[in-house]
């Protein structure tokens, strides 16, 4: 198992192995009640672990302070045809509520920095919801820069099964 070393003490990110789906899908429906999108959830461990693992659909690391997992980050490539090549989309990150201030999130949002620029990645991309003002303001303090101009659209559900069978 990679485990990286941060600077921060006892502070650790590691790669995850099929024997963490469990806390991968605590964490994430951690998250969803933190935005209060528990509802929203409609994941398994089956499903995350069919994902993750076999289908290799994405990338997930655990934070931990002193062995114990205290938050995750869940990433994949998206591909930017302007630059003709790769881009670095962080789906989530968290960080256990009583855990954040100290640092463990910027050395997360570092850690995915340091792997798109090691994967050769254009760019590093991510939503925030407007409604989450810690996050939103935690990740302009660091630099990043709001896409205001695009609006992100969505199909899913019915609308997503309809329009398929149009085809």
């Amino acid at each position: 198992m990679e485990r990286y070393e941060t600077g921060i003490k006892d502070f650790t990110i590691r790669r995850t192995t099929i024997d963490d789906t469990p806390l991968i899908y605590r964490f994430i429906r951690e998250l969803a009640d933190y935005e209060g999108l528990l509802h929203e959830v409609k994941s398994t461990e089956e499903i995350l672990r069919k994902s993750i693992f076999e289908e290799k659909a994405c990338k997930v690391v655990i934070a931990e302070l002193a062995g114990e997992p205290i938050g995750f980050s869940l990433y994949f490539h998206n591909f930017s045809t302007f630059e003709g090549r790769p881009g670095l989309y962080l789906e989530d990150l968290y960080i256990d509520p009583k855990y954040r201030g100290k640092g463990y999130g910027k050395k997360l949002l570092q850690f995915l920095a340091h792997e798109a620029v090691r994967l050769d990645c254009k760019r590093f991309e991510w939503w925030c919801l407007n409604t989450n003002t810690p996050s939103f303001e935690f990740y302009k303090s660091i630099g990043a820069e709001p896409m205001d101009e695009w609006t992100v659209f969505r199909i899913d559900g019915t609308t997503l099964i309809d329009m398929a069978d149009k085809f």
